[in-house]
């Protein structure tokens, strides 16, 4: 992990129709915004919704702003996405964000349409695309897989957070497989709620997610301050990546336990789980807004 390439944290959705929204947004302290043609617009709102991103796109100076802008689309087995797809053609955002992948051959279709280049974000909103999470996110053109939670949760009759424990890690190894970021956690959708929202982050975090899709703007530092390290996981990475540093070189190379002072033994995947820890602490601090 480096400083030109930090980890996306939150992603904060506006709607498409919404186009007095969108400069507010990149202004919001989120790492990236999603320009929104998919759910948060109406089926009449549609067309203009499509002119409205197309426009903000065109005109935007994205060279000099940190804020990456993508796009979530409408299905690309349907008409509108279709549509969405070869308007973007012309402004090729940061990313597309694609709903209801189910194969690798929707990610084809997507391409197809918008051009290579152009890094996709597929969303797996039912359970046959779980099911093909691992041959999705091995397809040269996927940037991230993430979670429809609110389709998974009509289709397999869900209940509560917990029961998503099982799909997220699914993805997290489907990811890891592919050599993919940590898959970002889905939108909470109570936004008064930021204390569950903080709870339900640390439980994704646990689960080896990182990040989140926000629908408010009040959200956006709730879920950084969750995925940042804590005082206590810094000071143990530090200790950690200090012990390493003294250690012979010959031994890190080898692969040997360090010691640290107080008789506990640590190797080397320890030591670069520390590094990227204090890596990600650095990152997300440098990048807080105000």
């Amino acid at each position: 992990m480096t400083r030109t390439a930090a980890p996306l944290v939150a992603w904060l959705y506006v709607p498409g129709d919404r186009p007095e929204r969108f400069t507010k947004a990149i202004d919001s302290g989120a790492d990236a915004v999603i320009l929104d043609l998919e759910d948060a617009v109406l089926p009449a709102a549609k067309e203009a919704a499509l002119d409205n991103v197309v426009a903000f796109l065109r005109e935007r100076e994205s060279d000099e702003r940190r804020v990456q802008v993508h796009v979530r689309m409408n299905a690309p087995r349907g008409e509108r996405g279709a549509a969405d797809a070869a308007a973007l053609a012309t402004v090729r955002p940061d990313g597309v964000r694609v709903p209801k992948v189910e194969s690798p051959e929707d990610v084809d279709a997507v391409v197809a349409m918008v051009g290579e280049g152009v890094p996709v974000d597929c969303l797996l909103e039912s359970a046959l695309g779980v099911e093909n999470a691992a041959v999705i996110a091995a397809h040269p053109a996927v940037r991230s897989l993430a979670l429809g939670e609110a389709d998974l949760t009509a289709e397999l009759s869900l209940r509560g957070d917990g029961a998503f424990s099982w799909l997220r890690t699914r993805i997290v190894v489907a990811s890891a497989a592919a050599g993919l970021a940590a898959p970002g956690m889905a939108a909470y959708v109570d936004v008064r709620d930021t204390e569950g929202l903080y709870a339900s982050c640390l439980r994704g975090r646990e689960l080896g997610m990182f990040g989140r899709s926000a629908i408010h703007p009040r959200q956006v530092p709730v879920i950084r301050r969750a995925f940042r390290p804590t005082e206590e996981e810094v000071a143990r990475a530090r200790e950690i990546a200090e012990a390493a540093e003294g250690a012979s070189a010959e031994s890190t190379r080898g692969g040997g336990a360090i010691a640290l002072a107080d008789g506990r033994f640590i190797d080397a995947p320890v030591v670069t789980a520390a590094l990227r820890t204090l890596a990600l602490a650095e990152s997300i601090g440098d990048h807080e807004p105000g």
